[in-house]
């Protein structure tokens, strides 16, 4: 049987580092969608693999999903884990680098993809940096838990993601002798499978009783989520360099019942919460998990009856990407933030006159109706593109982008509160 841990765990790290990776994130995350509404009409006409593409979805997914994620992180990991952050001078340097590798190696896979090589190399080491700061940090962890198998293979998958990445930018500058088409799907694996979910998953093993006060869970299903998922990416990273038709549909087979088992220990965490009402971006953040379980499910249905329907599989990367990976970072985070700066900037103060609560911080209707326009608007580009229609996907990409630029005011807002 689980027990919630204690909410009283004293971190080390500074609020400036988290919310400098935060900050950057919420930038990159409107210029993303900018560049996607520019170049809607080549999403729903099929062709994802352009120069514009690629830019706009490095902007979202290294941009805004790994620099947000980088800086939960520093904030979580030793909330989670028991243990100060192993050097935050080393976290601002490692911000500053990412930061310049991410920019630079998103424009340059637009203006000059043959040198976007030479930029990714930043990128790269600002990865590497994070990677070894993280490794330092839970390396100190008293006793290992269920966190720490998904946090640490998430981190692996990352690594592994980043390195193939940068294998494919150097196969556009110099030509290396490999399957590009191969390295380019195991890229997204690693990097959409492999890093977010399985990090998702560890991090919801903890924010869902957290954020919904659940006692008494029992997690049984944690370690065949665990293993059962990591043998299907393996199965699916395999069929891409073999030639073996029955893996495709067994690795996600494989990462279906995976997904399964994580998703029947949150349905009992969240059944035996105390808190009765939960609160909207977390609402969200539990959709976004149901919204990954029929992805999955669609993914192996498509895997039996359409294995090479690529029109069909880019729209289940596409929501894939949007409604399980950054819907469950766009309601974490409208979470996170306001806890961060309650805790830095008024929990000493606790009980006194003119603080406000930790639920005035952000203003749920408005939360409602972010969340609202994100599915309305994700769902009306997945539709447009299956009538083909241009203008209906204009509209719904610039539903988006006024969205986010809203979401990214919100959560800039709780700052001067």
């Amino acid at each position: 049987m689980v027990m919630m841990p204690s909410m009283n765990v004293k971190t080390e790290t500074t609020i400036q580092l988290p919310l400098a990776f935060i900050l950057y994130s919420l930038i990159a995350f409107v210029v993303s969608q900018c560049i996607f509404l520019l170049h809607v009409d080549t999403f729903i006409g099929g062709v994802y693999r352009t120069p514009n593409l690629w830019m706009g979805t490095h902007f979202l997914l290294l941009g805004w999903a790994v620099m947000v994620v980088m800086g939960a992180m520093y904030q979580l990991v030793p909330v989670a884990f028991l243990t100060p952050i192993w050097n935050e001078r080393f976290g601002y340097v490692q911000f500053g680098i990412t930061a310049m590798g991410i920019t630079t190696f998103a424009i340059f896979l637009k203006i000059r993809p043959d040198l976007a090589v030479h930029a990714g190399g930043f990128a790269v080491l600002g990865v590497v940096m994070f990677l070894f700061q993280m490794v330092m940090t839970i390396r100190k962890q008293p006793q290992p838990n269920t966190m720490t198998w998904f946090v640490g293979a998430a981190l692996l998958s990352f690594f592994t993601a980043i390195l193939a990445g940068f294998g494919l930018s150097w196969n556009m500058a110099f030509g290396i002798n490999i399957d590009h088409k191969a390295l380019l799907q195991s890229h997204l694996v690693f990097g959409l499978i492999g890093w977010f979910s399985l990090l998702i998953f560890g991090f919801s093993y903890k924010m869902v009783p957290m954020f919904s006060l659940s006692h008494g869970f029992s997690m049984k299903w944690a370690k065949p989520a665990f293993f059962v998922y990591i043998a299907g990416m393996v199965s699916l990273l395999s069929s891409f360099w073999l030639d073996v038709s029955v893996l495709p549909v067994f690795g996600w087979f494989l990462l279906w019942t995976g997904f399964t088992c994580f998703g029947l220990d949150i349905k009992e965490i969240v059944r035996k919460r105390i808190k009765k009402k939960l609160d909207q971006p977390f609402r969200f953040s539990l959709l976004s998990i149901l919204f990954g379980w029929f992805l999955h499910s669609g993914a192996f249905i498509l895997a039996l009856v359409a294995p090479t329907n690529q029109k069909l599989w880019g729209l289940i990367i596409y929501l894939y990407l949007m409604i399980w990976i950054i819907f469950s970072i766009v309601g974490y985070l409208f979470k996170i933030v306001p806890f961060l700066w309650w805790t830095h900037k008024y929990s000493s103060r606790m009980g006194q006159e003119n603080v406000p609560t930790l639920k005035e911080m952000m203003n749920e209707k408005v939360g409602s109706m972010i969340y609202i326009s994100f599915i309305i608007g994700v769902f009306g580009i997945t539709f447009a593109s299956v009538i083909q229609s241009s203008i209906m996907a204009q509209v719904f990409q610039f539903m988006i982008l006024i969205t986010t630029i809203l979401y990214s005011m919100t959560i800039a807002r709780v700052l001067w509160k």
